[in-house]
């Protein structure tokens, strides 16, 4: 996403003949308690273009193809756009889905900005600031953090989690762990050579030694996917389909790093 900004607005710049930050702040991703804020977020993010004034009304927000929302209505195609997963929520059958899908956007629009889903951490996981505040009345505690929606539970478990990982990290370092050691290992395992396994192509053994680098190379040590595109020549989205590929691959056979 930086990439993508960053190039949109140095060409934006040339074209306009402007200077300086073109976006008001840097993109962030948070992680969805999905059962609590899910919807709600869809909802939220899919009526911005109403609450910002770019369409009049909801009929014309309907039509507007640079959105989600009216792909979700079936108006447009995005082939990246997983419109089934957000619809399966509503109903199993796509068009009442969508209709049921439609009355929910409606019934969002009257509640305008939304402290709860974009204010920061703590206040945004209780609910806002009164939710806080009657929280603190009854000395209550609720985990926060500002990259992440849903309850205290929720936080806390994904914070112990990204900890046990980091963990995890430092002590394969420790050990001398590396990306030619896992190189190494992926050969052991796949019986076959290193130079098999750093292999340029698409046939499946080569796929398969590549899947698995990238995946204990990328979770496993932090290795950067662009420091991985690099080493094996390829492009970063395909470092990404590997490591998706690897894990699934190390799943099924049962395989471990160690």
């Amino acid at each position: 996403m930086r990439r993508l900004l960053t190039g949109y607005a140095v060409s934006f710049n040339i074209r306009h003949r402007r200077q300086g930050h073109l976006f008001q702040n840097r993109y962030k991703s948070i992680l969805c308690q999905e059962n609590l804020y899910l919807l709600e977020l869809v909802r939220y993010i899919h009526l911005n273009p109403l609450r910002s004034k770019v369409v009049k009304d909801l009929k014309t927000l309907n039509k507007y193809r640079y959105g989600g929302h009216s792909c979700l209505l079936g108006k447009f195609d995005h082939r990246w756009q997983d419109t089934n997963y957000i619809l399966r929520v509503f109903d199993s059958k796509r068009s009442t889905a969508i209709n049921k899908y439609r009355q929910y956007v409606q019934k969002g629009i009257s509640q305008g900005r939304r402290a709860d889903l974009v204010g920061g951490g703590l206040i945004r996981s209780v609910g806002g600031w009164s939710a806080l505040k009657m929280l603190r009345r009854s000395d209550s505690y609720q985990k926060g953090d500002e990259r992440i929606l849903g309850e205290g539970d929720f936080v806390e478990k994904v914070l112990s989690r990204a900890q046990e990982q980091l963990e995890r990290k430092f002590e394969l370092n420790s050990q001398g762990y590396c990306f030619e050691k896992v190189v190494d290992r992926v050969a052991e395992l796949l019986k076959i050579s290193k130079d098999q396994v750093m292999a340029v192509g698409k046939y499946k053994q080569a796929v398969e030694a590549r899947s698995m680098v990238c995946y204990w190379a990328a979770r496993e040590l932090g290795t950067g996917q662009s420091e991985l595109a690099r080493r094996f020549g390829i492009s970063q989205p395909a470092v990404s389909l590997a490591i998706k590929k690897g894990e699934q691959l190390i799943v099924e056979k049962g395989y471990s790093l160690k």
